[in-house]
């Protein structure tokens, strides 16, 4: 059996912490931020954790 590759688009995308939790940045920072008010940008900063749901999906795409 070949080993299985990481996946490239889910290795920038999300990190794993000390605990093995896995960290996401949040969406919708990137372009049109004229219309969004200055609290809102600063919370989107922030990263959070995936949902219990997508742990184990994303999981796998990130063993390698």
């Amino acid at each position: 059996m070949p080993k299985i590759k990481t996946s490239k688009s889910a290795k920038k995308r999300f990190r794993l912490t000390g605990t093995g939790k896995i960290k996401r940045s949040k969406a919708f920072l990137k372009h049109i931020l004229t219309s969004k008010t200055t609290k809102r940008k600063r919370k989107l900063r922030k990263g959070v954790l995936v949902s219990k749901a997508d742990h184990s999906r994303v999981k796998k795409l990130l063993s390698g």
